[in-house]
């Protein structure tokens, strides 16, 4: 990804044993690789990756607490937004969020507190149709969705948008000015 983008790493810095305590489970390492080099942004300008991040924008820790919250929430009745799935808790199986389109296509992890270091990608177009499994790692993922045109239906390459990363710290929009 680092060659593939032109991105110099960031070296960032974070307690992944915290993470690991509050969700149950460690994360892949590769995820936790691209975090500390990127932190969160977009890539190719439309492709949203979840990191460590100041800002709750694109921050992975914020938005699974958020999902999280909304998908126990009673009021919405045994409804959840990852249908068939449900959002990861503590303890259990479910799906955590690491990267979105502009397009609203989603990219998840499902994660089962009996089978760690087991990562499997869950993808989801923007039409809300079904869920498919891939059984590569998430750096591999995002590599194919940015590099490879014939990846579909996630594949962006054909779109010619160049492999480029912005990172999204402190949660401001791209040109700086605040939200």
């Amino acid at each position: 990804m680092i060659e593939l983008t032109g991105w110099k790493p960031l070296g960032i810095s974070v307690d992944w044993a915290a993470i690991k305590g509050e969700l149950g489970v460690p994360l892949p390492a590769d995820y936790m690789a691209l975090c500390e080099v990127f932190g969160g942004g977009v890539f190719s300008d439309s492709v949203y990756f979840l990191g460590r991040d100041e800002g709750v924008l694109f921050d992975f820790l914020t938005q699974w607490r958020v999902s999280l919250s909304v998908d126990q929430d009673s009021q919405y009745g045994d409804v959840s937004a990852v249908d068939p799935y449900a959002i990861h808790a503590p303890g259990g199986k479910g799906l955590v969020e690491w990267g979105s389109t502009e397009w609203a296509d989603e990219y998840c992890w499902l994660i089962d507190a009996e089978r760690p270091g087991d990562y499997p990608v869950l993808a989801r177009s923007h039409d809300g149709g079904p869920w498919h499994r891939y059984d590569i790692s998430t750096s591999e993922f995002l590599y194919r969705i940015l590099a490879d045109a014939d990846f579909q239906p996630f594949g962006i390459a054909q779109y010619d948008l160049g492999t480029t990363f912005k990172p999204g710290s402190g949660g401001r929009p791209f040109d700086g000015r605040p939200l």
